[in-house]
């Protein structure tokens, strides 16, 4: 005769047989009913004010499958319309929000190819928010969501004044920027900035280095908002001075996964905590 613990042992063996066959189900018709991905290398995108950005998103399939019926939706968030919609092969702008006419686009000729990122056209301060790419296709289906910025930026030019002084000039900042020298030891040095607006609140940025500056030396002028960071390097060689600038944008690149495999993902999470709770 089993005794009490030979039999709470193998209900717990069953209940795991059991539980692991509901999670091979799970995952059996995610994967079914999604065999691929809508996925973003940029949930977080920084639109240059007045020029034009692209909104990053892509369907991915395994295995073979055609591409050709696929319905791609744009949205943002608090606002009602949609950004931009495609569907049967055409675009559907029937319900699309006045706030995006003649100015958002899709890549047609490469939908086919699995691109369905979004082309807006003269970013403005009103496109700020979060867009919801959402798209259905044969043994495709998920949203993925990609949180668009936008500022004023802008590389500085550099100058040195008859005082030995250098001076950085930047035209166009949005919102008003800080701005740091630093030596090539990484010494922080002391300048003075001034700014300017227009009549549209860009900024134009002058900083000026006080100390003389000393020949074959490379300087550091660092701008930055919250939203943008340039660091320009500025050499000076001869009485003369050459830069270079690269931005740096806050903000972190994720990939996310269709909506399906998320959800065999949360359900195998509960399965498990369930396990261990019991």
């Amino acid at each position: 005769m089993a005794s009490i613990g030979q039999i709470i042992f193998g209900s717990m063996i069953f209940l795991i047989i059991l539980i692991s066959g509901l999670i091979i189900l799970i995952l059996a018709i995610a994967f079914s009913v999604s065999q691929g991905t809508v996925e973003t290398s940029t949930p977080s995108t920084v639109g240059d004010l007045g020029q034009d950005v692209v909104l990053d998103c892509k369907f991915l399939m395994s295995g073979s499958g055609k591409l050709d019926d696929v319905s791609i939706t744009w949205l943002k968030d608090g606002l009602r319309g949609v950004v931009y919609q495609y569907k049967n092969k055409a675009a559907q702008l029937q319900g699309q929000n006045a706030q995006f006419k003649n100015r958002a686009l899709l890549f047609q000729n490469y939908i086919s190819k699995g691109n369905a990122s979004l082309f807006l056209r003269n970013v403005k301060l009103g496109d700020e928010g979060v867009y919801r790419c959402s798209v259905s296709a044969a043994k495709i289906s998920g949203t993925v969501n990609v949180n668009l910025r936008v500022a004023a930026f802008s590389a500085p030019t550099f100058t040195i004044q008859t005082n030995g002084s250098l001076t950085a000039e930047a035209q166009r900042w949005f919102p008003q920027p800080e701005v740091t020298w630093s030596s090539q030891s990484g010494q922080l040095l002391n300048s003075s900035s001034q700014y300017s607006n227009n009549s549209v609140g860009i900024t134009r940025v002058v900083s000026v280095l006080k100390a003389p500056v000393k020949a074959d030396d490379t300087y550091t002028c660092v701008i930055q908002n919250n939203v943008v960071k340039a660091v320009a390097e500025a050499t000076v060689k001869d009485n003369k001075v050459t830069g270079r600038t690269y931005f740096i944008f806050s903000g972190a690149s994720t990939k996310v996964l269709s909506l399906h495999v998320l959800l065999a993902v949360i359900l195998l999470h509960f399965v498990l905590d369930c396990i261990v709770i019991g």
